[in-house]
């Protein structure tokens, strides 16, 4: 979805875009600022060892994930010099279930246009998982010239945290289950913050061809394409949460839904009556910060309720939401409202929007605010142009 709302007050769809990006630019200086903190010795020496290993294999499968295609890029395949070989790629949009679904196959469009393989992925789907293994095999059975009794090694880059460990956890399971073989199944470590693989390891997906894919750790740049990059990189959770306050990602976020349809459409929400069964299904309860973004486990009514607190904040808001100072009232409105909706109890306003700030970014990673592409695709026509 990329259409603006039809907010109250004056603001164009234009001058609403400059005012959320200020928030954009304050969180990206924010960003910019710790890139030493995540690019450290352990990351620059995966750096090496993924460079030296890229003309080695077979087949380059990049995970990128389907919320932001082209900001997850993984840098280092497109900062190489002329000197060194091409590599045969593979794009796999992880996480698909979670971005909006016309976007995501607009990306895969695009990216078949400019000539890159493409496949959208989720890597929790058993068939998902077999779409991509079939178009790896396709891919190998290709490069091997069509000969079925032979080996092809596949190397599996990507940014952190965009499902790596997951993606071949699954492939490894579904190809040993298709193989028969026996043994000991081999699991990759998946967590949901970012930077916890950090070796290369192999592992068998796939028979006739045999197929060994080595995942490798997450190797994100220092150095961003654009100011919109680490806003949107901290949202997704490819960069810690411990390095940037959750409140100020929160706030970016806010003003992305803010910018989107889907929270006026939530204003139909419990027109039949039900609105007070919110404030008493359940007592209020002191927060808890532990993360689940992997999964989530918040009571659909709270996440009804949470919707139900932003498209009556939008509704009613009479400022100007082209104006940055307008924006930022509307966001602090939304932060007390969203206190209630989460049943929130905590001593400080401090803590109380830290606790909203962990628990928004959870239903929004785990998709159940919705489902955004933050990545608008390129006019195909215009690049060719140029």
């Amino acid at each position: 979805p990329t259409a603006v709302s039809n907010t109250p007050g004056p603001a164009s769809a234009m001058a609403r875009a400059a005012a959320a990006e200020a928030f954009s630019r304050r969180l990206g200086a924010a960003v910019r600022g710790l890139s030493g903190a995540w690019y450290n010795r352990h990351m620059a020496a995966a750096d090496r060892a993924i460079r030296a290993r890229l003309p080695l294999v077979d087949l380059v499968l990049e995970v990128r994930d389907a919320r932001v295609p082209a900001t997850s890029a993984f840098e280092l395949l497109h900062r190489r010099s002329p000197e060194e070989p091409d590599v045969r790629l593979l794009v796999a949009l992880n996480k698909a279930d979670l971005a909006d679904k016309s976007e995501t196959e607009k990306w895969v469009a695009f990216m078949k246009q400019r000539g890159c393989s493409c496949i959208a992925v989720n890597s929790h789907s058993r068939g998902s998982i077999n779409e991509l293994l079939n178009a790896v095999r396709g891919r190998i059975r290709e490069i091997k010239l069509g000969v079925s009794d032979c080996t092809g090694t596949v190397l599996l880059v990507g940014i952190p945290n965009v499902g790596k460990s997951a993606i071949i956890n699954a492939m490894h399971q579904i190809g040993r289950i298709g193989a028969a073989e026996k043994g000991k199944l081999k699991h990759a470590t998946v967590s949901s913050h970012p930077g916890e693989t950090r070796d290369i390891s192999g592992y068998k997906v796939a028979s006739h061809p045999n197929i060994y894919v080595l995942d490798t750790p997450g190797v994100l740049s220092p150095i961003f394409a654009n100011d919109e990059s680490g806003p949107r990189l901290v949202l997704t959770g490819a960069i810690k949460d411990s390095l940037v306050e959750e409140y100020e990602i929160a706030q970016f976020l806010l003003t992305v839904l803010n910018l989107r349809t889907e929270c006026r459409e939530w204003e139909n929400l419990n027109l039949d009556g039900d609105k007070s069964s919110f404030a008493d299904a359940i007592p209020t309860r002191s927060c808890h910060t532990k993360r689940q973004y992997s999964s989530d486990h918040t009571q659909d009514f709270i996440v009804r309720a949470v919707r139900q607190a932003l498209s009556e904040t939008i509704a009613s808001f009479q400022g100007d939401l082209g104006n940055e100072n307008d924006l930022r009232r509307l966001v602090e409105i939304q932060f007390t409202h969203l206190q209630n909706a989460f049943r929130i109890s905590a001593e400080t306003i401090e803590d109380r929007n830290k606790c909203v700030a962990v628990k928004l970014l959870n239903l929004y990673r785990t998709g159940r605010l919705g489902h955004y592409t933050l990545d608008h695709v390129p006019d195909f026509r215009q690049e060719v142009a140029a």
